[in-house]
């Protein structure tokens, strides 16, 4: 065989095995792409999303300010070497510390996404003291009237308290009016008229869509 045709081969040769490798590169950056999930750290918030219909759809209708976020619970990860831990306040539980697997699989359940949000860099601060805050309030109940009490905590209430030394989000008027008719859900008039409450429209308190929308925040993607 001539030098030339030998050249040649090699030549051929190189090329496939570039080829394969080229292939195997692309395949097994797809696979971590499509299978790896968001690396989470302590401290992250983690959002899950709202549903259409009943209390959820109801909170969403009256709190969503952003296209992107629609979301009717939160929660705060907490990391214990190679454990995690979701720190929140749920109707089932009041406010618990919760294995991050099952807290994820009770939102599949659902039918719900986990969204993660994470605090800008220059504000991570806060995050050893809130999680401490957030631990101290560990075995309170759920507070099912939504109006802001010390002894009983909803979600975002539960995740505004454990930030609030650093001030990272600010209480709000609390508004029940649905945007598309001007007037209280009804959903919401019908909830506090079985509580014989007053619906709590302009008092202070918080809600995961307005957590969502601070701007101490940046949304890492799904888990």
């Amino acid at each position: 065989m001539s030098e030339c045709k030998k050249s040649f081969n090699r030549s051929i040769k190189g090329i496939i095995v570039l080829g394969i490798v080229s292939c195997l590169m692309v395949l097994l950056v797809q696979c971590n792409h499509h299978s790896g999930k968001v690396q989470l750290k302590s401290g992250d918030l983690l959002f899950v999303t709202a549903k259409e219909s009943g209390l959820s759809g109801a909170i969403n209708n009256v709190t969503q300010k952003q296209k992107a976020a629609s979301f009717d619970h939160i929660g705060i990860l907490e990391k214990e070497g190679n454990r995690m831990f979701v720190l929140h306040a749920a109707p089932k539980g009041g406010s618990q510390k919760q294995d991050l697997k099952d807290f994820v699989k009770d939102q599949k359940k659902e039918g719900q996404k986990v969204i993660v949000y994470r605090l800008k860099p220059e504000y991570q601060k806060a995050i050893p003291e809130a999680v401490k805050k957030a631990n101290s309030m560990l075995g309170k109940p759920y507070n099912f009237n939504y109006i802001l009490d010390d002894n009983s905590y909803y979600c975002s209430d539960f995740v505004e308290r454990a930030f609030r030394t650093e001030n990272i989000f600010t209480l709000e008027p609390m508004t029940f009016i649905d945007p598309k008719t001007g007037k209280t859900n009804t959903f919401w008039e019908d909830f506090y008229g079985k509580k014989n409450l007053k619906v709590p429209e302009g008092q202070p308190g918080c809600n995961p869509n307005g957590l969502a929308g601070s701007d101490k925040l940046e949304r890492v993607g799904d888990y």
